[in-house]
């Protein structure tokens, strides 16, 4: 019987090329010559470190344009508040991985929504979701494309 997964995965190196490549701008452009700006990777978690909020502001944009130049989706961010450290401010963005229990519900009741005849498991951190026809499963992931569930979702192991 076809079926595939659907995940929401971000490529560990990409993100940490992405991070890497938003530190080197900090440190090359000028409204931020002098200043404590930086981008860091720890696990899954990106922090950002300035003077001031207003500095913090200033990093996303070039962060979110190193992420998209890599095909990293930005809606795998969750960023935290911006907290005062020291004499600087910091933020923590975690970057979301694996599909969670409430987002995989959704998407399991969007399906069943549709009335497209296929089955929809949770299982763990991937939604599997098998059916007779393949045409079937290809108007699920187009479904579930469209859908605002909050996270970038992958498709995987395709199996016909």
């Amino acid at each position: 019987m076809p079926s595939f997964d659907v995940v929401s995965e971000v490529d560990q190196h990409e993100l940490s090329n992405a991070v890497d490549h938003t530190q080197r701008e900090i440190g090359n452009r000028f409204d931020f010559k002098g200043t404590s700006a930086s981008a860091e990777l720890a696990d899954s978690v990106i922090v950002l470190k300035a003077d001031s909020d207003f500095q913090i502001q200033q990093i996303h944009p070039v962060l979110y344009q190193k992420l998209t130049a890599r095909k990293i989706d930005i809606a795998c961010l969750e960023p935290g508040k911006v907290e005062n450290s020291g004499k600087g401010v910091k933020q923590s963005m975690t970057v979301r991985q694996g599909v969670d229990k409430e987002t995989a519900k959704k998407a399991v009741a969007k399906i069943k929504e549709s009335k497209i005849k296929v089955q929809a498991q949770i299982q763990g951190e991937q939604l599997r979701v098998t059916g007779k026809k393949r045409d079937d499963l290809q108007s699920v992931m187009a479904l579930l494309k469209g859908a605002e569930l909050g996270l970038p979702l992958q498709f995987q192991n395709f199996r016909d």
